[in-house]
């Protein structure tokens, strides 16, 4: 017996006068769907997040200070789309969480464990300030820095330390006021070092000091490691010098510039500044050129978040640098702003 085989969504038949018909069930409705799926797929592509794109920051610099804390800055790309970017954190333990967009309006955000969901308000670009205490930690007199940076970045350790090791070499190292400061590429980095420092009164959080016997020992191996890391750079360096152009600047003519300049002259060179923020230098001024971030919200009785954008403004603008100073913002007018502005 020969089996015929019907397809499932086609019949045949022939009628009297010899005409073959095919009858098709369910072309309609795959006709329908087809469609309709399409659609759906263009739709769940649109209205998915693609902040991940922009997760890389632009910019990255950290600075640590003597009882191990460290000051995170970056900058990062956003989709000026997106009412919300979660930005990662380096880890839970922040303070003093900052967000502002490109046209310097303080944005919205909220720390939630090891990310901030930060308000974009339509910022194409989102610059980030905050401490943290998860990334250095301490084993007897040496302190260790761990870092799985997403970029490059720049690390500036506290004054009088010595490395005494590393796992990541570092593009560039110089000198900024007598701190090491490292250029260092994208992936897990691990510093050790050591410094010395008295005890002062005002300090919360004295470091240990390193008694004469043990600092020669730790002092001639941190020099021997700087050394060869100064050596090893300076090596890189002079391979690369011909490969590109020299850049001229004029830091050791601006360092060297240590005049004050008076508040009228200021806003001579500035005339854009607001009125609130002329109240600012003049009294910044009057209390010998610099005042703690506290003393400014006392006397102006401003909120933090408030005094904390005059202040970011104004460093902006190259009128004042902040300095950290016992855990406080220490704010002081640039010696050389004439000259720069």
């Amino acid at each position: 017996m020969n089996q015929q085989i019907v397809p499932i969504h086609g019949k045949e038949y022939l009628r009297e006068d010899g005409m073959l018909f095919v009858r098709t069930d369910g072309i309609l409705e795959t006709m329908v769907k087809v469609p309709l799926l399409v659609v759906s797929m263009i739709i769940v592509t649109a209205v998915m997040p693609i902040q991940s794109s922009f997760s890389s920051p632009r910019t990255l610099d950290l600075i640590i200070y003597p009882d191990g804390t460290t000051h995170i800055s970056a900058e990062v790309d956003v989709d000026p789309l997106a009412t919300d970017y979660e930005l990662d954190l380096f880890g839970s333990t922040i303070d003093n969480f900052v967000a502002v967009g490109e046209n310097g309006f303080l944005l919205t955000s909220d720390v939630i464990g090891n990310f901030a969901l930060i308000e974009t308000f339509g910022s194409s670009t989102i610059s980030v300030e905050y401490d943290i205490h998860d990334l250095v930690s301490k084993k007897g007199r040496i302190w260790t820095f761990s870092l799985d940076a997403p970029s490059d970045f720049t690390l500036l350790l506290p004054k009088n330390s010595a490395i005494v090791g590393m796992t990541n070499l570092p593009i560039d190292m110089k000198l900024v006021n007598d701190q090491n400061q490292l250029t260092l590429s994208e992936g897990q980095t691990e510093i050790d070092y050591l410094f010395s420092t008295t005890t002062t009164p005002n300090n919360p959080d004295p470091v240990e000091p390193i008694s004469n016997s043990d600092n020669l020992m730790y002092a001639a191996i941190g020099s021997v490691a700087t050394a060869a890391i100064v050596g090893i750079v300076a090596i890189i360096k002079t391979r690369k010098k011909s490969a590109r152009p020299i850049q001229q600047t004029e830091t050791s003519q601006t360092i060297m510039k240590s005049e004050s300049i008076a508040p009228e002259t200021i806003f001579k060179l500035n005339p854009d500044i607001r009125e609130d923020d002329k109240e600012i230098v003049k009294f910044i001024s009057n209390n010998g050129g610099q005042a703690l971030e506290s003393e400014l919200r006392k006397k102006f009785l401003q909120p933090r978040t408030t005094m904390w954008r005059a202040v970011k403004r104004l460093e902006r603008n190259g009128i004042i640098e902040i300095e950290k100073k016992d855990m406080q913002n220490l704010v002081k007018l640039r010696k050389n702003l004439e000259e720069e502005l």
